[in-house]
């Protein structure tokens, strides 16, 4: 790939606008309110609370399909009992509007979105719309990785550290539910030293005997055992390698792509036994962009693009500005998305 274009992110909380897209149209009718929000300066956790506070609606009521950044101009649905709806023109908060309303038939779940539009404008980087254009495209192609986002691991990584010393048991948090958080933040960084050994071994897009591989158009997963015909597949986006996140429910990777899974725990120390307090999922090391474009800008370029739900936005803007891309207080995606059950 070309080098990054450099540049700074969300100088102004409109420099980062993300666009939660439904997993499916709203019937208009039914027993379930449904606002879409428009929202900065403020997490959805706030948002949700101040909804409940001011309207009385209990927590157990409310719905949602993921939390957007505070730091940006967000927007995204929430669901609550359509017998609020004439309660909601109380609601008032400074930096929320409500965008529209309707109804549907069942309340609004976690992950229950198609994915998410990213509009970003990256600044100080001026002359590097066309360098960005190219870069963008190479992701089109290849593919982006599909890394979790710094906000898995805490403020300079310290859930994921804590979640370390909790699978080796010299933690002394004893709530069950926060060790389950702390280790769910390890298995992401196990699942991220994966994605990069494939990056460094030239393998990202390829796939490996032992893989296990997922189809993009049916999300079917199968075991990898022709790796010259699955890597042709996977050349031309049709499939792709999934990594481990670790637990009960999830067996380790074989073959070669086993040794590569083995190396990523080695290094931590790790070992597929430590996790058995989760369940464990699988996450596709790649994923696709969608509806891509860049603007040029006087002092820099905007760009556009949609990803899957559970995807991370620094992923692609990592690759195109090569920077330092990660705030751990910034959300890009959805934490109870893909692979969080695990």
């Amino acid at each position: 790939m070309d080098a990054g274009t450099g540049g700074t992110l969300r100088q102004h909380p409109e420099d980062f606008r993300v666009e939660e897209l439904p997993a499916y149209p709203l019937s208009g009718e039914g027993d379930h309110l449904f606002i879409q929000v428009e929202k900065r300066g403020h997490t959805t956790a706030h948002v949700l609370r101040e909804l409940g506070t001011q309207l009385g609606v209990r927590d157990r009521d409310v719905g949602v399909a993921g939390l957007k950044d505070r730091h940006a101009v967000t927007t995204q649905w929430l669901s609550l009992p359509a017998r609020y709806e004439d309660r909601l023109g109380q609601f008032a908060l400074e930096g929320v509007q409500v965008v529209q309303v309707t109804r549907h038939t069942n309340k609004l779940g976690l992950g229950h979105l198609r994915g998410n539009r990213f509009v970003v404008r990256v600044r100080g980087a001026p002359g590097q719309a066309e360098p960005a254009a190219r870069l963008l495209e190479q992701l089109r192609l290849r593919g982006v990785p599909n890394y979790f986002g710094p906000q898995r691991f805490g403020l300079g990584g310290l859930n994921a550290e804590e979640g370390l010393r909790v699978v080796r048991g010299e933690s002394r948090v004893r709530d069950p539910r926060v060790r389950r958080f702390l280790t769910t933040a390890l298995q992401s960084v196990v699942f991220n030293a994966f994605v990069s050994l494939r990056l460094e071994r030239g393998v990202f897009d390829a796939l490996l005997r032992g893989d296990m591989a997922k189809k993009h158009d049916t999300g079917g997963v199968f075991q990898v055992e022709d790796a010259a015909a699955e890597s042709a597949r996977a050349a031309r986006g049709e499939v792709s390698a999934t990594g481990t996140l670790f637990g009960k429910k999830v067996r380790s990777l074989g073959g070669d792509a086993g040794e590569l899974e083995q190396a990523a725990l080695g290094a931590l120390g790790l070992s597929p036994e430590m996790f058995l307090s989760r369940k464990g999922d699988r996450r596709l090391t790649r994923v696709f962009l969608d509806e891509a474009s860049v603007q040029p800008e006087e002092d820099g370029y905007t760009l556009a693009f949609v990803l899957p739900r559970g995807s991370f936005a620094t992923s692609v803007l990592r690759e195109i500005m090569k920077t330092q891309v990660d705030t751990p207080d910034a959300v890009d995606s959805e934490p109870e998305d893909e692979g969080v059950s695990a």
